[in-house]
């Protein structure tokens, strides 16, 4: 558990000594452990990869998954995947950025031509091996000459990212980059999960169980749809409050409230048309079953901790019940990112009330117990 001041970024000595290729990264040394801030040696770019200055980064739920133990990950490694950035150099055959472009960090690197990408589903790319350095080569990041993992192939909690040139998506300049952070992964998984994964029908009943990050971005993206009523289910009263201010029609507090009994109390005993569980738990995955009509549908966009399952009633099958997942909200990334740029230069989108604290890189510790806590929509992290 990541909490209290022993918490605090650990130098690695009094003197932080900067060369050529070093920058400043949080690193993960193993479950259960603070991050520490340490120097990081980065290569340059080779063939088909972007080296980007990093000016944001948001700190999401996964990100605490990995650090808690929740999901398997090797260490050492620099965790963060939802960025922004300059690009500040490019490899031998580059041609979609050139330095000076700003980009948003994109999670699921695809490879571009394997089924899934051929056929608009770049999200779930089975190929994404091929934005890997191989084993052989000299590897993006290392300290003392050891490799240095990255989460997702990025690693967003350091100053600079070096990845594959389809690992980022180039976006205009007229939004800043502290709130194009966020579309790198809360936005575009929980308003895409919406429009994309689910394609809800305008005047539908909605549900959202958990109002982080995620769960406002599917709010807004219920909102957005032309949704009849949405549900806001949360423990954090602060919490419900923001749903309410992204669009939530009606909230229920689930510490000392029932969530299913009282959806279907408020609709009249059929259930709502669609929900989403945007938290990670095993408790309202199976809620966000339970409280849809017949011919409903469940959508768990939260990252359920590795091995558990859901349980669910077999005969509520029989009723045309549907749960099912999504990964990124079913994205396109380079046609929805900019879309969802445009929906919040356009005022659809709210991203500037999403943002609750800014810090810098050695706060990473402290945002990870608010983001516990819940008294946080979002903390982004600042480079400069």
């Amino acid at each position: 558990m990541v909490c209290g001041d022993s918490l605090e970024p650990l130098w690695f000595g009094a003197n932080f000594i900067r060369g050529e290729n070093d920058m400043k990264a949080a690193i993960f040394h193993g479950a259960h452990q603070p991050l520490t801030i340490e120097q990081v040696d980065i290569d340059q770019p080779r063939e088909h990869e972007v080296l980007v200055r990093m000016v944001a980064t948001g700190v999401c739920h996964s990100d605490l998954h990995f650090s808690e133990g929740l999901w398997p990950h090797p260490a050492p490694a620099v965790l963060g995947h939802e960025g922004a950035g300059i690009v500040e150099a490019t490899g031998k055959g580059v041609t979609y950025v050139k330095p000076g472009d700003h980009v948003i960090s994109c999670v699921s690197v695809f490879c571009g031509y394997c089924d899934q990408c051929l056929t608009g589903h770049p999200n779930l790319c089975v190929n994404a091996s091929a934005g890997l350095r191989g084993k052989e080569e000299k590897p993006r990041l290392s300290q003392n000459g050891k490799p240095v993992h990255t989460l997702a192939t990025l690693g967003t909690f350091a100053e600079k990212m070096l990845v594959h040139e389809n690992a980022v998506v180039k976006i205009t300049d007229k939004i800043g980059l502290d709130r194009a952070a966020l579309i790198g992964c809360g936005v575009t998984t929980g308003v895409g999960a919406v429009l994309n994964t689910a394609k809800i029908e305008p005047g539908s009943d909605v549900v959202v169980f958990g109002c982080g990050g995620v769960g406002i971005s599917a709010i807004q993206g219920a909102r957005i749809a032309g949704a009849g009523r949405i549900f806001a289910v949360d423990q954090f009263e602060n919490k419900l409050a923001m749903a309410r201010k992204f669009g939530a029609t009606h909230t229920i507090d689930a510490s000392n409230t029932d969530p299913v009994k009282e959806i279907k109390a408020l609709t009249g005993g059929r259930g709502a048309d669609y929900s989403f569980e945007a938290v990670g738990l095993k408790k309202l995955a199976e809620q966000c079953f339970e409280c849809i009509r017949p011919g409903g549908t469940a959508t768990i966009i939260g990252m359920i901790p590795f091995g558990q399952k859901v349980e669910l009633d077999g005969a509520a099958f029989l009723s045309e019940r549907k749960i099912q997942g999504t990964l990124m909200g079913s994205n396109r990334f380079r046609i929805d990112m900019p879309k969802y740029i445009n929906f919040y230069l356009d005022g659809r989108l709210n991203l500037d009330d999403m943002i609750s604290r800014r810090g810098k890189i050695e706060d990473i510790n402290e945002a990870f117990r608010a983001m516990k806590a819940g008294e946080v929509a979002r903390s982004v992290l600042m480079f400069e």
